[in-house]
């Protein structure tokens, strides 16, 4: 006996894309605009940048890279707000013997490329290509932004090689 199915309508289609995408890329694009605006207007920004992909998804589907596309969509959106850069919390004395207490002030004062770089590359070990996809720059692009954050970060902490 043959089983008849409902077809697939476009609309279901387009549904279906659109999920895929996001259960894949939004927890980077999350984390990408976190580090650059603090975490609460990076979730924020995350969830325009997606509304926007949502309502233009036949276009942004098409792109050769539709996530870096979104990330600046939602480092626009977090612009337009005109607030100060993120801080980060201050590590307690004693609580993370690992992590240098200067490093949360110190990641503030970098730049938004040169934050997302050293976050992305050490904070989340992504590679540099992931990084270049998703920021939406070249490789070579990334490794500057990489090399002169952490040439400011160590001035900062006084590290010396």
């Amino acid at each position: 006996m043959r089983r008849l199915t409902a077809p697939v309508l476009p609309d279901e289609l387009l549904v279906a894309s659109f999920t895929d995408f996001v259960k894949e890329v939004e927890p980077r694009l999350r984390r990408a605009l976190a580090v650059i605006f603090g975490i609460e207007l990076g979730a924020e920004a995350t969830a325009e940048a997606l509304a926007y992909g949502w309502e233009h998804w036949e276009r942004i589907e098409d792109m050769e890279n539709p996530a870096g596309y979104l990330y600046r969509v939602g480092r626009s959106r977090a612009r337009q707000r005109k607030t100060p850069r993120p801080t980060f919390p201050a590590m307690p004395a004693g609580d993370s013997p690992w992590v240098e207490p200067g490093l949360p002030e110190a990641l503030g004062r970098l730049t938004e490329n040169q934050r997302a770089a050293v976050w992305l590359v050490h904070g989340f070990e992504w590679t540099l290509d992931e990084t270049a996809k998703l920021l939406d720059i070249s490789i070579s692009s990334v490794r500057k932004h990489l090399a002169r954050g952490e040439r400011k970060l160590r001035g900062a902490l006084g590290v010396t090689l």
